[in-house]
């Protein structure tokens, strides 16, 4: 199971400059979502969201499309 760091016990993460959600549990969508990110401090832009509860309805519900 892989995770973004600083982001370690979220599933779901939301990427603001698409507004879409990855599930980081689905291989295919973490690889396009660190694809992304290369070398961009997300954490710095403000461009990683999680959510609470850490679900995909949650992100729907803030405007997140699946990815």
């Amino acid at each position: 199971m892989k995770r973004l760091d600083r982001f370690e016990n979220s599933r779901f993460v939301g990427y603001k400059k698409n507004m879409k959600v990855y599930d980081c549990d689905n291989d295919e969508q973490f690889s396009k979502l660190t694809a992304m990110m290369d070398n961009l401090d997300y954490i710095k832009l403000n461009l990683i969201q999680s959510f609470s509860p850490d679900s995909i309805d949650e992100a729907k519900n803030r405007g997140f499309k699946p990815a």
